[in-house]
């Protein structure tokens, strides 16, 4: 990494460390500012480049081909001093070590109120959850389980490089989130929890983080997940409102999901702010997970991928950067 990158980085995130925890009322009035419209035929061309690359798992050509696109995207984007890739190495399961990075993107670096916007970038290596005992063992496609949420934040990023947001957003796509065997928590989230417990500097504090996970599926609904209703209840509260009175009440709803397994719990643990999810659940009916039927299969794919639920999801946050902090 060169050093004015660095020095970047440094600078950004000190000034956040500055930064105000969740006051009572995190979301203002509309202030009247342009708004950018998020494109959302643009975030799924995003999905579909993505799956283009295969599977996305650690150490597979697919993975290694996609880092190289989605840090050349996120430099296009940000700029050179305005990237940093966090690379860093676990041992997976069979002994072998898998080469891990997470992509960190700054936008308007010296604005010292910031807010951070998540994703993971990987995919799962198994397809346990197929109905089809022979394809348990094969990598699956992720349109929605991690394409959905990086061409999201993809779609941001390039609208911040035409319009500047009027505040610091930080983007991070966290690598390994998805690589642990069922009832093994210490191999999810890795990507996570190594930038949680490694900061780049630490005492990084924006205002909060927003987590998106499976954002993009068809039919798919946003209620307030436990684990971020009970770190940050305002801030759920009133962004699931703001997608109320923009018309989004049927996706968001307004009712309580399920406390999920996460980043977003990772990052609550070991940071010094709080962080939500936005994530496609529902309250599950006898033996059901609570996610869609494609979740950890081989039907996780482009068929599943509604442009409508990606524009919904990206023109919230829209909204929210540009004209509700």
């Amino acid at each position: 990494m060169q050093k004015p990158i660095l020095i970047l980085f440094i600078l950004a995130w000190i000034l956040s460390a500055c930064s105000e925890s969740l006051p009572p009322t995190v979301l203002t009035a509309p202030q009247g500012n342009d708004v950018p419209v998020f494109q959302a035929d643009s975030a799924y061309q995003f999905v579909k480049t993505q799956l283009d690359f295969g599977p996305r798992y650690p150490n597979s050509d697919g993975h290694k081909e996609a880092l190289k696109w989605k840090l050349n995207k996120f430099q296009s984007y940000a700029g050179a001093n305005g990237i940093y890739a966090q690379e860093f190495s676990v041992q997976g399961y069979e002994g072998d070590t898998l080469s891990l990075t997470n992509i960190i993107a700054s936008f308007n670096p010296t604005a010292k109120d910031r807010i951070l916007l998540c994703a993971h970038w990987d995919t799962r290596p198994r397809s346990d959850q197929d109905q089809d005992s022979t394809k348990l063992n094969l990598p699956l496609l992720g349109a929605d389980d991690g394409a959905s949420g990086v061409a999201v934040l993809l779609e941001l990023a390039r609208l911040f490089s035409r319009k500047a947001p009027p505040i610091g957003v930080d983007i991070v796509l966290f690598d390994g989130e998805d690589y642990g065997r069922e009832g093994d928590l210490s191999m999810y989230f890795l990507g996570s929890r190594y930038w949680a417990q490694h900061p780049i500097v630490p005492g990084y504090k924006p205002r909060f983080g927003i987590l998106l996970d499976m954002v993009g599926g068809k039919g798919a609904v946003f209620p307030k997940e436990v684990n971020s209703v009970n770190v940050a209840p305002t801030l759920v509260d009133e962004l699931w409102m703001l997608a109320s009175e923009m018309g989004y009440e049927s996706q968001f709803k307004n009712e309580l999901g399920l406390p999920i397994q996460d980043d977003h719990v990772i990052l609550n643990q070991y940071s010094l702010f709080k962080t939500i999810n936005i994530i496609h659940h529902r309250r599950p009916f006898g033996n059901q997970t609570g996610f869609a039927e494609y979740w950890h299969t081989t039907d996780d794919n482009l068929d599943n991928i509604d442009p409508q639920v990606l524009g919904s999801v990206g023109q919230l946050l829209t909204e929210l950067i540009y004209n509700r902090l």
